[in-house]
């Protein structure tokens, strides 16, 4: 067996066209480059539009990092929850979707201080900022976090400067 005779277990699904091999393989003469012009003679890179400036360049920069696993919760206030609901209630995504206050019951929100509490309500909620979870309490209230922020640092920096204790 020689290297030119291997073959893949499956094999090619057509075989490969051969351009500029004469006249009578029906790809020859400019081979499917035109007539003269850069193109026809060398190659161009790709994005070169001739000199004028490039689109890459034309278009304004954006700066900064975007973070595709982002997760954005939305805000919900106790004010809100002062207005809406009574004395004793359970709030969680259900009921807040039902009050519109957020969109979708199994979307990802978070429970913010703005705004004063007086009621006792019984909040479960993805997430609660400290002082939303002092200001239920304070008002005679509970709140149950389902997915506390996980605050583990990511960057090896970072850890290596925790496991030294700096």
């Amino acid at each position: 067996m020689e290297q030119h005779s291997l073959r893949s277990p499956r094999g090619a699904k057509r075989a490969r066209k051969r351009i500029g091999r004469g006249a009578g393989s029906g790809t020859g003469t400019y081979s499917g480059r035109g007539i003269k012009g850069q193109r026809a003679r060398g190659k161009v890179r790709p994005g070169f539009e001739g000199g004028q400036i490039p689109m890459v360049r034309r278009l304004p920069r954006l700066r900064g990092f975007h973070n595709p696993t982002r997760v954005e919760f939305q805000a919900v206030n106790l004010a809100d929850l002062e207005r809406r609901f009574d004395a004793g209630a359970a709030v969680d995504g259900e009921v807040l979707a039902a009050a519109r206050l957020i969109d979708d019951p199994g979307a990802p929100y978070k429970i913010l201080a703005r705004g004063a509490l007086s009621k006792a309500l019984r909040v479960t909620a993805p997430r609660l900022s400290e002082a939303a979870k002092q200001a239920i309490a304070a008002a005679g209230g509970s709140f149950e976090e389902l997915a506390p922020a996980d605050r583990t640092p990511r960057n090896r920096v970072h850890r290596r400067q925790a496991e030294a204790g700096g």
